[in-house]
């Protein structure tokens, strides 16, 4: 029994022993396996996740930055190849030579347009550049700059095909029966020579015309006109002169009343433009730099006729008066000017009456008439040229009793308005008459070569070949045809002030009457891509964008 239990007991230990080293290995597994994981480095975090904002930033963000580098790039190219235009074509003693006259709307858009390939031509212009005079108002209270609202005539000429003479003169006589220009320059330094007359195959008579005046005395020697660009610089001048004077110590009540008065004559749109700028300009900046006159200040528009804006539907007028009243601009209609004086201007008022009405400055925004150059040459035709109005001309703007002369723009008489918008068609008109009267010289050049080289054939199928080019030259021929000029109205637009526009524009078979700050807006863009250029775009954009900063300059030289 004993040795049993002896046998017993040594099994008994090797099996503890056996489960004492199982256990050990396992220890030491574990542990081996946990030194091992401390040694390894932690799993990395998982990813945050983006928000759809911020991933709409980041795409928006690029998108912003990639269309401002393209659109400085895109600017940068354009300014650089208007300052740097390629070489042109050198005067063709065997092209005909167009003489354009003038440099407003009709000549500007028709120089702008030509194709000077087939022609060489001569600008003769008493101003070496554009004015673009729907925002000249803007210039005479200080809104914008006069730099920008003019363009160079040679920038335009620089970048046609042929190379065009500009000459600074004013036309002194046109001989159509000799087809000749005189011209003198009048510029305060001139040389050895300032009279001269040069020939023309073609003019292009675009003079325009002077400011009406009625022979109402004292308007020439004392209003303000609004016309030229120092028209708007005099007005200017003149507005804070009125201010300064009313300024002045010791002024009495009247007195200050009468300066501080400002008489707009002519209840079109460039009268109301004048009107409403100046109110803007009351607003915007004399309310705080003349905090006890601008209260004062009142501006009154007569107009003879029985309401404004005559151009315009009856709704816009209605808006506009009810505008003009808000702002306190009194609107005197059937109401004539019979006389300017010093301090006042004589009115006769809707009753016939005759009022005196004191005022610091008269401005004059009235009709047309025709310079002197017109009238003379007028008088060359006294059977055919019988409008006072100005030049009579055919459906192909051609002059009556002269073939080789085209008239444009103000200094005609037609059945359209002398508006800017007339005389730019016109302009671009002419362009295409020119192009089409090229090509059927060229034809009839081509054709007469074709008919010398039929009498000197002698193969029969040689000839044959010419005759068949004949009839077809001849049948190119009749095939040009010069089209008469048709004016398509764009719309009107005016500017009545407080940010405020009216629109009268075609739509269908109809009008669209529009009115207010959208259509203010609109009225800035219109005019801006109507600009000639880039650099006008930009100086006027720039002007718009200081003055509602900054406000105007009160200064005066």
């Amino acid at each position: 029994m004993a040795m049993k239990f002896t046998r017993g007991s040594a099994v008994l230990s090797r099996s503890l022993a056996t489960r004492s080293r199982l256990s050990s290995i396992r220890s030491l597994s574990s542990s081996s396996i946990r030194r091992e994981e401390q040694q390894l480095p932690p799993p990395p975090p998982p990813p945050p996740k983006r928000s759809k904002f911020r991933s709409f930033i980041r795409v928006l963000g690029g998108a912003t930055l990639i269309s401002i580098a393209g659109g400085i790039g895109a600017f940068v190219y354009v300014t650089q190849k208007e300052r740097h235009p390629g070489s042109q074509l050198p005067y063709d003693t065997s092209k005909k030579t167009i003489v354009i006259l003038g440099s407003g709307w009709g000549a500007t858009s028709l120089l702008k347009t030509i194709d000077t390939e087939e022609y060489n031509v001569v600008v003769i212009s008493p101003k070496n550049y554009f004015l673009f005079t729907p925002l000249l108002p803007s210039v005479a209270v200080g809104t914008l700059s006069p730099k920008a609202i003019l363009q160079p005539t040679r920038y335009i000429a620089r970048h046609k095909a042929r190379a065009v003479t500009v000459i600074e003169a004013e036309a002194k006589e046109v001989d159509p029966f000799n087809k000749t220009v005189t011209f003198e320059d009048e510029t305060e330094i001139k040389g050895k020579v300032s009279h001269t007359t040069i020939p023309y195959d073609y003019l292009v008579y675009a003079v325009g015309a002077e400011v009406q005046t009625f022979g109402i005395p004292g308007v020439q020697e004392k209003a303000c006109f609004m016309k030229e660009l120092n028209d708007a610089e005099v007005m200017q001048r003149r507005f804070k002169d009125c201010i300064e004077s009313a300024a002045f110590p010791g002024q009495d009540d009247a007195e200050i009343d009468r300066l501080l008065h400002i008489v707009v004559v002519g209840g079109g749109p460039t009268g109301i433009e004048v009107s409403g700028e100046i109110h803007d300009f009351l607003e915007d900046d004399l309310k705080a730099w003349y905090p006890e006159l601008a209260g004062r200040i009142r501006i009154s528009l007569v107009e003879a006729l029985p309401s404004v804006l005559p151009m315009f539907s009856k709704q816009l007028i209605e808006y506009t008066e009810s505008t003009f009243k808000e702002s306190k601009i009194d609107i005197w209609t059937k109401t004539m000017v019979k006389e300017v004086k010093d301090k006042s201007v004589i009115l006769q008022m809707p009753d016939k009456s005759i009022k005196e009405v004191p005022c610091g400055m008269v401005v004059w925004a009235g009709g047309n008439k025709g310079r002197k150059i017109t009238q003379d040459l007028m008088g060359k035709f006294p059977t055919l040229q019988t409008n006072k109005r100005g030049l009579t001309v055919d459906d192909h703007l051609r002059l009556a009793g002269a073939d080789s002369i085209f008239a444009i723009g103000d200094c005609t008489s037609t059945s359209y308005a002398p508006t800017a918008q007339v005389a730019s068609q016109q302009g671009a008109y002419l362009a295409r008459v020119f192009a089409q009267m090229a090509k059927k010289e060229g034809l009839e050049a081509k054709l007469s070569e074709l008919q010398k080289t039929e009498t000197v054939a002698v193969d029969t199928t040689e000839k044959t070949g010419v005759q068949s080019e004949i009839e077809n030259t001849k049948k190119m021929i009749a095939n040009v045809k010069i089209r008469p000029f048709h004016y398509s109205h764009q719309g009107s637009l005016a500017y009545v002030g407080s940010d405020k526009a009216i629109a009268d524009l075609p739509f269908a078979n109809g009008n669209i009457a529009t009115a207010g700050v959208a259509t203010f807006l609109f009225w800035r863009s219109a005019y801006l891509s109507t600009l000639f250029s880039l650099r006008n775009r930009t100086l006027v954009a720039n002007d718009w964008l200081i003055t509602k900063i900054f406000g105007r300059d009160l200064s005066r030289d």
